[in-house]
C-alpha cells in the first residue's frame, strides 16, 4: 500500500474574500486558497520570527475546520471520484449561519471556536466522515503509531481504527487553529492579543457555513491548498438526511 502521495482533507475553509478569512490567513501567514505566503498579522507580545515558529504547525494545513481529516486515496479511486464524491455530497447539504465565533484556549493551543448551538456543524462533519470514508486508504502502521502517541480513550482509539481519526462523532469539536502547542502563560496571552486582533479585525456575528473546501497536500512535509471549492446546495427546509 503507497502512502507516499498526496492527502486529501474536507475542511469548512471561509470565503477567501471575506474578512475572517484574510484574519486567519496572515494569523498563519499563509493563503491556502492562493498557496501563497501572506502579510502576517503579529501580536505584540512576539517577533516576527517568534510567531512564524509559533504557527509552524497550523501554517501547513491553512486556516480551516476540519469536517473530514486528511487521508490517502484508496488504491483503487481516482482523484476524479473524490471530485465526483465531493460535488455530490456538497449538493445534498443545507446551508446554514452559526451565531459566532470567539478565541479561546484549548488546552495548549490557540483557535476560534463556535458560539451557540452546534448541533448543525456537528451534523456536516459526522456526515462528512461517512460520506468520504469509502474513498480512503487504510492507516499505516506509522500513522496510528503516531496517533497513539497521544493519549486517547477506548472510544477515540475505536474511532481511529474505523474511521482513521479519533475524533469524530461525539468526540469532535468544531474549531480553526490559530497557532501551534504553547506553554501555559503563552497560551493565556496569545489568547488575550488574539481577541483583540479578531475583534479588530472581523467583529462579532453570524458565520456563514454555506460551502465546503476540499484540500490537497502533495508531499507530506508540505503545505495543503484549496483545490476544490463546492457551495452547499439543499433547499435550507428540505428533511434532515
Amino acid at each position: 500500500m503507497p502512502y507516499g502521495g498526496s492527502r486529501f482533507a474536507i475542511y469548512f475553509a471561509p470565503d477567501p474574500a471575506s474578512a475572517l478569512w484574510r484574519f486567519g490567513s496572515s494569523i498563519l501567514s499563509y493563503d491556502a486558497s492562493l498557496a501563497l505566503g501572506c502579510d502576517p498579522l503579529i501580536p505584540s507580545f512576539w517577533s516576527e520570527d517568534e510567531w512564524w515558529d509559533r504557527t509552524e504547525e497550523p501554517r501547513r494545513y491553512g486556516f480551516h475546520a476540519t469536517l473530514k481529516a486528511p487521508f490517502h486515496l484508496s488504491d483503487d479511486v481516482h482523484e476524479e471520484d473524490l471530485f465526483d464524491t465531493f460535488d455530490a455530497f456538497a449538493a445534498q447539504q443545507k446551508p446554514f449561519v452559526i451565531e459566532g465565533l470567539r478565541v479561546s484556549c484549548l488546552g495548549h493551543f490557540v483557535a476560534l471556536v463556535p458560539i451557540g448551538d452546534v448541533t448543525k456543524l456537528n451534523r456536516l462533519a459526522a456526515e462528512s466522515v461517512r460520506a468520504f470514508d469509502k474513498l480512503r486508504a487504510p492507516l499505516s502502521d506509522a500513522d496510528i503509531a503516531r496517533r497513539l502517541e497521544s493519549p486517547l480513550t477506548e472510544r477515540q482509539k475505536d474511532h481511529l481504527q474505523t474511521w482513521g481519526y479519533p475524533y469524530v462523532f461525539e468526540d469532535f469539536r468544531f474549531h480553526m487553529t490559530l497557532t501551534g502547542s504553547l506553554p501555559t502563560d503563552e497560551c493565556m496571552k496569545a489568547e488575550r492579543e488574539l481577541k483583540g486582533l479578531f475583534m479588530a479585525s472581523v467583529g462579532p456575528g453570524p458565520v456563514a457555513v454555506d460551502s465546503i473546501a476540499l484540500f490537497r497536500q502533495d508531499r507530506r512535509d508540505g503545505r495543503f491548498r484549496i483545490v476544490r471549492r463546492a457551495p452547499l446546495l439543499a433547499p435550507r427546509n428540505a428533511p434532515a438526511r
